[in-house]
């Protein structure tokens, strides 16, 4: 069985209308999750705990998406493509 796993992390934004984080060494990883729902409730809690900071924004990233194109990847690579 695949792994479904997610990543949930933010910051602070350059400006609220854009995914830029002011400053990348201080993005905020709160962990990795195995299923969207424990990540999408972790991200709903830091989420609300920055709530009165408008350029704080957090994300959830899925990991097996990413895992699975970096498979591809080597894959095409293997047979030259």
């Amino acid at each position: 069985m695949t792994q479904r796993l997610h990543l949930v992390f933010g910051g602070e934004l350059v400006d609220p209308s854009t995914t830029t984080f002011r400053d990348v060494d201080d993005i905020h990883v709160v962990g990795i999750f195995p299923d969207y729902e424990t990540a999408r409730s972790a991200w709903k809690a830091e989420a609300q705990r920055t709530v009165d900071n408008a350029h704080m924004r957090y994300f959830i990233a899925d990991l097996h998406s990413l895992r699975d194109v970096e498979t591809a990847v080597q894959s095409a690579e293997q047979f030259g493509k």
